[in-house]
């Protein structure tokens, strides 16, 4: 959710910050600001909407200095206004805060009956005063942190600059991930490795309940208890080109692109090519003795479970519960001894899956995870950790991160139907084969770009699409109702192409669009008769298929993609692509913000 960053430096910082904040700005869009500390005031410039209205706010009004803060946000408490803005200010301190208060309503009864006085609706304000009163009673600014934090409830990384303190900032966190930059005489806070990526590549990363005095000669970290501790200082892998868009229109559009490279480096990982076979990280469990796995996942990410759900159950034929994150917990799940529990998330911090994950392991479940970020939360709490390669994704509807947990989820499913002796070495060697394809499949894919656009204008005018697919293409007609709604505001909806029948025939006139997804196999004919009822009633397809699967049902559609013919375990890779690509051309003919829809942020750090 929202993004920090921090500099304690030697030059001044107002650009720095800046920069930082386009760099973490998928993390949020609603406003932005910044607080800097120059001759003993705090220098505070906020504005509401995108950061380059911050941008000319600091153009006529600078804001100079070599120690400050700065936020761009993703709203919670209160509307996306100057005032809600972050930073947040008393006269003696200014904060960013990513996350949210549970209790900031008790917290600011408390501190109103006191006489504080709160310019916001925001959750964040009640900790700027709640640490501003004891600074301003007395206490050092440490110590008023080191006393406020047991005060708070909820999730936070925070970031504070103190104006009798011009030379340090102090960070903490619980919940919500912060990382400590260094460098040759400056310091850094920062909400990921990313955006500090063009000032350092040392960083380390604070753990649960940590807080930390930052100056310019370094930082002094301390746990929940107050106690001096030492963090490991790791290479941050983080490159600045890595958030570039090159030559193409949207990082949407080049996140799309990159995945035949980020698949292949993903499988790379979990193929060994030596002897054909499919190999995981090193692991002190037996797979074979899983009797049960549960998947809980969000979003984009939790139809990359449900395909891996068909996965697990079709050729390892073992057992598979999948719930969304955020009910996960309050539906008291039953958990089998012996069970393996898969979390899948882009960045490994996302707020209602990791307390799944933690209901998990306090229930005696083996814990692994599927996430972009190795460093991330997540990631250190597993026990089997199956790292994504997709590289940083900054366009907020998910494509190669998607792409990619279906590559390490693809292995895995291999895997385990070896382990369980469900597959053979030679039924192995042809899934290795096939995975090993999968890049080259994936960029005859794009291929159909310029066609997929050319037909984006039939599609745009629409108020209603349907998406329909069976089987393990369930997932993807969900997956591509999701991506047309999250960039094209159209109203789209999935289902299984079976269930047309039992309600959302009722939607189907000549004004609706009804997408399906159906490469030849099995279950085609079926689909087939499905189409029948849509045309029956008006309705116009458009069908994305194999050569065999257009040859025999693409006369009459609206329009047709063609895809490669693939294997059945690799398919759903594959047409991820006409479906994202159909949900940017769309989205660009109807000229919305591709990267940063309306209301939406990449990492949701709060529940």
């Amino acid at each position: 959710m929202c993004g920090i960053i921090g500099i304690v430096g030697k030059e001044q910082v107002e650009n720095r910050l800046v920069d930082g904040l386009r760099r973490m700005e998928y993390r949020g869009y609603d406003s932005a600001g910044v607080c800097t500390v120059e001759g003993g005031e705090l220098i505070r410039r906020r504005a509401p909407g995108k950061l380059n209205n911050l941008v000319a706010e600091l153009a006529a009004h600078p804001a100079p200095g070599v120690v400050g803060i700065a936020h761009t946000r993703w709203a919670t408490h209160g509307a996306p206004t100057a005032n809600n803005a972050h930073p947040h200010a008393t006269a003696e301190l200014a904060l960013v805060h990513n996350g949210i208060i549970e209790n900031f309503r008790s917290l600011r009864e408390e501190l109103t009956a006191r006489g504080r006085v709160f310019e916001s609706e925001t959750d964040s304000e009640v900790v700027a005063h709640l640490i501003s009163e004891k600074v301003e009673a007395g206490m050092s600014p440490a110590d008023a942190v080191k006393e406020s934090l047991p005060l708070l409830r909820g999730a936070f990384a925070l970031a504070i600059v103190f104006r009798q303190a011009p030379d340090m900032l102090i960070g903490a966190r619980l919940g919500s991930p912060l990382v400590v930059g260094y460098a040759d005489g400056e310091t850094y806070l920062g909400s990921d490795a990313l955006a500090l990526a063009p000032l350092t590549q040392k960083i380390c990363y604070l753990d649960e309940g940590d807080w930390v005095i930052v100056t310019a000669q370094g930082a002094q970290i301390f746990d929940k208890d107050n106690n001096p501790v030492t963090r490991p200082i790791t290479t941050s892998g983080a490159s600045a080109a890595a958030v570039e868009k090159g030559n193409f229109r949207h990082f949407m559009q080049k996140e799309i692109f990159e995945q035949p490279t980020v698949v292949a480096q993903t499988l790379r990982s979990y193929i060994r090519q030596v002897d054909d076979s499919v190999a995981l990280p090193q692991i002190d469990f037996d797979l074979s003795t899983i009797k049960r796995v549960t998947i809980v996942a969000c979003g984009t990410s939790y139809y990359a479970g449900m395909v891996a759900k068909y996965w697990f159950e079709s050729f390892a034929r073992l057992p598979v519960d999948i719930d969304v994150a955020s009910e996960f917990r309050y539906r008291e799940p039953v958990l089998e001894a012996g069970g393996l529990a898969i979390f899948i998330s882009q960045s490994g911090e996302t707020a209602d899956t990791l307390a799944a994950l933690r209901h998990c392991k306090a229930n005696g479940q083996t814990i692994a995870v599927v996430v972009n970020v190795p460093t991330s939360s997540m990631a250190r709490e597993a026990d089997l950790l199956l790292p994504t390669h997709a590289g940083p994704e900054i366009g907020v509807a998910s494509t190669k991160a998607f792409t990619c947990q279906l590559a390490v989820l693809a292995a895995l499913a291999a895997h385990l139907a070896v382990k369980r002796g469900r597959m053979t070495r030679e039924e192995e060697r042809h899934v290795v084969s096939e995975l090993i394809n999968t890049p080259a499949a994936l960029n005859a894919a794009l291929d159909h770009d310029d066609e997929i656009a050319a037909m984006a204008h039939l599609i745009a005018p629409a108020r209603d699409v349907l998406y329909l697919g069976r089987g393990q293409d369930y997932p993807l007609a969900l997956e591509g109702a999701l991506k047309l709604k999250e960039i094209s505001y159209i109203h789209a909806e999935g289902y299984a192409s079976g269930e047309m029948k039992h309600g959302p025939i009722a939607l189907i006139d000549e004004q609706v669009p009804v997408i399906v997804l159906a490469p030849s196999g099995p279950l085609f004919e079926k689909t087939v008769s499905n189409m029948q009822e849509v045309r029956a009633r008006g309705g116009k397809i458009v069908l994305i298929s194999d050569a065999e699967g257009l040859a025999e049902a693409g006369e009459g559609c609206l329009a047709t993609i063609e895809m490669p013919k693939v294997h059945p375990l690799i398919a759903p890779l594959v047409y991820a692509v006409p479906v994202q690509l159909l949900a940017y051309h769309v989205a660009c003919v109807k000229g919305t913000d591709v990267d940063q829809p309306r209301n939406l942020a990449k990492s949701v750090t709060v529940e």
